[in-house]
């Protein structure tokens, strides 16, 4: 368990990068930068590139008939929605904003899990679960600006990603299981490839672009899509889904320290509140019990 834990927050401090970085990479919609487009599926590409020469290096058995299903869910949840969704929504939040939407992903991650891991947490679990979504949705509706008491596009992306997240990363997990963790996410991105790769290729940026954005985009490629994810599958399948999913509760605040230097964002008190608050019930739901599995 302990190990797991250390791997689960290994990655969560990679991923908590992400946001930042593909901030730096998109721009903004004074100063645009690279599309969402060609981040989302051009990071997936790089990453399948190098999955390649990993599988090859380590001598991978090719996957079985039954894991190619989940292999693709979780390709369809880490490889193409998250990255997509988190990529187009970057240019219209600022990611201290987003670091707080991330915040329902531990939530979303364990319910995810217990599903797939036939377990069943208790109503403590699921009052808490529903409570950090409250307060996820009432952040987006405080600073939808404007637009009056709905949601902002992409906060309503940005949810939809936390979603795909979370069945990528309960599918990876599972999968783990049965095949190094290294595995599961090279072959998920090298599934993608077919599509990823000359997708990547047709969204190319035609004009000239900051080094930053470069630099963003070499993150996400190599940490976010690809090392991030040897250590985040390795922990879950070690500690359990359900349990290290929780480690993410330190995702948000990660996510906005990083992005003050980087971005030259600032933290005010009221995203801070609300991160806490978010935070509080993550760090409740994980004392709350979870039943044995399910017998078949």
């Amino acid at each position: 368990m302990q190990k797991g834990l250390l791997l689960g927050l290994l990655g969560v401090t990679i991923f908590a990068l992400t946001l930042p970085m593909t901030r730096l990479a998109v721009g903004t919609e004074d100063a645009p930068q690279m599309s969402g487009v060609f981040i989302a599926l051009g990071r997936a590409a790089v990453a399948g590139v190098l999955s390649i020469g990993f599988l090859l290096a380590t001598r991978a058995r090719w996957p079985t008939r039954e894991e190619l299903p989940p292999l693709l869910y979780t390709a369809a949840g880490v490889v193409f929605g998250f990255p997509l969704f988190t990529s187009v929504a970057m240019r219209y939040v600022e990611a201290v904003h987003a670091a707080v939407i991330v915040g329902v992903l531990p939530l979303a991650t364990a319910a995810v899990g217990a599903l797939l891991h036939r377990q069943r947490p208790s109503m403590g679990f699921w009052w808490c679960a529903a409570l950090g979504s409250a307060l996820v949705v009432g952040f987006a509706v405080l600073r939808s600006g404007d637009s009056g008491l709905s949601l902002h596009p992409a906060d309503a992306l940005l949810l939809a990603a936390m979603a795909c997240a979370a069945v990528g990363y309960g599918y990876g997990a599972k999968l783990s299981q049965r095949m190094r963790a290294e595995h599961v996410i090279c072959w998920a991105l090298v599934i993608a490839l077919p599509l990823t790769l000359p997708i990547s290729l047709f969204t190319w940026p035609t004009h000239a672009l900051n080094t930053s954005a470069w630099w963003g985009f070499a993150y996400t490629a190599v940490f976010s899509m690809w090392l991030g994810f040897f250590a985040w599958y390795r922990g879950l399948a070690l500690g359990g889904t359900v349990r290290v999913s929780q480690v993410q509760l330190v995702q948000p605040f990660l996510g906005m320290l990083f992005a003050v230097p980087l971005l030259g964002e600032r933290l005010d008190l009221v995203t801070l509140g609300f991160a806490l608050a978010v935070i509080a019930t993550v760090f409740v739901v994980k004392r709350m019990p979870v039943r044995a599995s399910l017998p078949d």
